[in-house]
């Protein structure tokens, strides 16, 4: 498929499917609101592209770089972003504000200094994710800034969130084993049933978090910046006074 017939077709709202580039640069095409189903991109360099409002179902991406791409209201299902030596593609410069991911293998990306405002990602594989620098909030005024996003049982162990902004932002059900999350503001965060075995949350703020049903029987509140107000249950109390070494003994009545 040439450049003439791709744009063809999106300007005709017709699907693209079975589309394969490989080894080259994304031609200068506007797919905002486009559909692609089952393509593949490989080792192709996404510089300023549009795809706001677009829709990648069952892609894959391999060794791709996506450089300030429009990617606002976007939607990917069940795509791959990994290769199978285990390399992982990169956005950089990039809006993702309100894109949402599901079901779709993220192992090993690099996010580098984007805006994913509202980012909904569900079900995903994020094991040795990236997030440098990125940004999940937006400015309603001068003096209130809006923060959100949704990480709903993902697999995120060995990510890097080390000083992260997602004050009130979801990360339930999700899998955190060893992932880096140093200096990160979850204040007020939904971390319920999270698996935080090993993470490192040195620094981090946990004020009025939920950790209600989190794996938490290596964190140490002592390391913490702050966790006034964090939410957990009876039994996670014991958990996390033993990791603060203090012996608890049940008094017999």
């Amino acid at each position: 498929m040439d450049i003439d017939e791709l744009a063809l077709r999106i300007a005709t709202a017709k699907p693209i499917t079975s589309l394969n580039v490989r080894d080259d640069s994304w031609p200068e095409v506007d797919c905002d609101g486009a559909v692609f189903t089952d393509c593949v991109f490989e080792a192709v360099q996404f510089s300023y592209p549009s795809f706001v409002d677009a829709r990648f179902s069952n892609c894959r991406f391999v060794s791709c770089r996506l450089s300030h791409a429009a990617l606002k209201d976007a939607v990917f299902e069940t795509c791959q972003f990994t290769d199978d030596g285990g390399k992982g593609c990169t956005f950089a410069f990039s809006d993702l504000q309100r894109v949402r991911f599901s079901g779709c293998d993220l192992a090993l990306a690099t996010f580098e200094r984007t805006e994913m405002f509202a980012v909904e990602m569900h079900e995903c594989n994020l094991t040795g994710a990236r997030f440098n620098k990125v940004d999940f909030s937006r400015a309603l005024s001068r003096k209130q800034i809006e923060t959100r996003a949704s990480f709903h049982n993902c697999k995120m162990d060995l990510a890097d969130l080390a000083e992260t902004k997602l004050p009130s932002c979801s990360l339930a059900g999700s899998r955190l084993r060893e992932a880096d999350l140093s200096s990160a503001d979850l204040t007020g965060a939904d971390l319920t049933n999270c698996d935080l075995f090993q993470a490192n949350l040195y620094g981090a703020t946990l004020k009025g978090a939920d950790l209600t049903g989190a794996e938490v029987s290596a964190l140490n509140l002592l390391t913490l910046a702050d966790f006034k107000g964090v939410r957990v249950t009876d039994e996670q109390v014991y958990q996390l006074l033993d990791a603060m070494g203090v012996d608890v003994r049940t008094r017999q009545r």
